[in-house]
């Protein structure tokens, strides 16, 4: 199995049932090892939206790195995510950061996520669940990249991870 890490965000409806419920479809092809909290953010991009709920969850899948996306927009679609504007709101949204320690370049898909680094959306909740790991490309560890937002009010702990079967 590989390791995998990704990103879930929903700034529609229920975010945080939004985001249990991604979990919960994501399996049984995607074995949750462990989720961070759930971090309430600033839209990127489009700024005229609600706030989002975010977080990161460490997993295991047999799927290889086509049918990971594939298992990603699927889900994405069950939920009833609309492909609107870029960086528009939506229902959910599920980024592949990391697929083992690959890197991977294809027209639908790099890999590692190629702005990874520069979201707080997204390192903080890295840095929770695996605050050692060193990320392809990086030369720090993700508890050291995720310190350049100590101070700052990009994003706050919103609730405990999610309690999913």
């Amino acid at each position: 199995m590989t390791n995998i890490f990704l990103g879930l965000g929903t700034n529609i409806g229920d975010r945080k049932n939004n985001l249990c419920d991604t979990v919960i479809q994501l399996q049984p092809e995607i074995s949750i090892d462990q989720m961070s909290s759930m971090f309430e953010t600033k839209p990127v991009g489009h700024l005229d939206q609600p706030d989002f709920l975010n977080m990161v969850i460490r997993a295991r899948t047999d799927l290889d790195i086509h049918d990971l996306l594939e298992k990603a927009k699927l889900v994405e679609a069950q939920l009833g995510r609309e492909n609107t504007i870029r960086y528009g709101p939506r229902i959910i949204d599920i980024d592949i950061l990391l697929y083992g320690d690959k890197q991977f370049t294809s027209p639908n898909l790099v890999i590692p996520h190629p702005r990874m680094l520069e979201r707080a959306f997204v390192m903080i909740p890295l840095a929770e669940i695996a605050p050692l790991l060193i990320i392809p490309g990086a030369s720090k560890p993700a508890a050291e990249i995720a310190r350049a937002w100590d101070g700052t009010d990009e994003v706050h702990w919103h609730h405990s991870p999610p309690k999913t079967p």
